[in-house]
């Protein structure tokens, strides 16, 4: 298979690649890391399963995001995926602060993990990659647990319930 640049292709207007892209189903996690005394978290739905042996888990930030900095500095995550109930968690780490809601976490192994969450994903940085403008974070699964309630769900940007 010949090799393109990606610079090879015609320009995609970025609006329709995002409403393209906003077609696509995906769950909704707050991604967090320990900084010192710090919890930092953030809304993410770039996340996705790579491997099964090792347990790798991806998750993928804008470059210039305060918490792509923190990853660098700390290379260790957690993923908290949000449950049904969660969507004020959502918007609140997506920088709409939501007025009252006050984030619980619990902490094991040095993750801080969203109370609530339908299920919580620890990791040890393993890998960065740049991919355009977004650095992919690959880390190696240490710690794992979950629960069996409706997950919050997006689609063409807004949240929707499984029937």
């Amino acid at each position: 298979m010949p090799e393109t640049s990606l610079d090879d292709h015609p320009a995609v207007d970025p609006a329709h690649f995002r409403r393209t892209m906003g077609r696509f189903t995906s769950g909704v996690t707050v991604v967090t890391t320990v900084d010192g005394e710090h919890v930092h978290g953030m809304t993410a739905n770039g996340f996705l399963s790579v491997s099964l042996e090792p347990p790798l888990v991806l998750v993928s930030l804008g470059h210039r995001s305060r918490m792509a900095g923190l990853l660098r500095r700390t290379g260790r995550y957690a993923v908290s995926v949000l449950a049904g109930d969660q969507q004020d968690h959502s918007r609140h780490f997506a920088g709409q602060p939501v007025p009252g809601l006050r984030p619980e976490f619990h902490h094991h192994d040095g993750f801080a993990f969203l109370d609530g969450a339908l299920s919580h994903i620890g990791c040890d940085v393993v890998e960065v990659h740049p991919a355009g403008d977004h650095l992919l974070f690959l880390g190696r699964v240490t710690r794992l647990s979950y629960s069996d309630v409706e997950p919050l769900v997006f689609f063409t940007g807004s949240y929707r319930a499984l029937h």
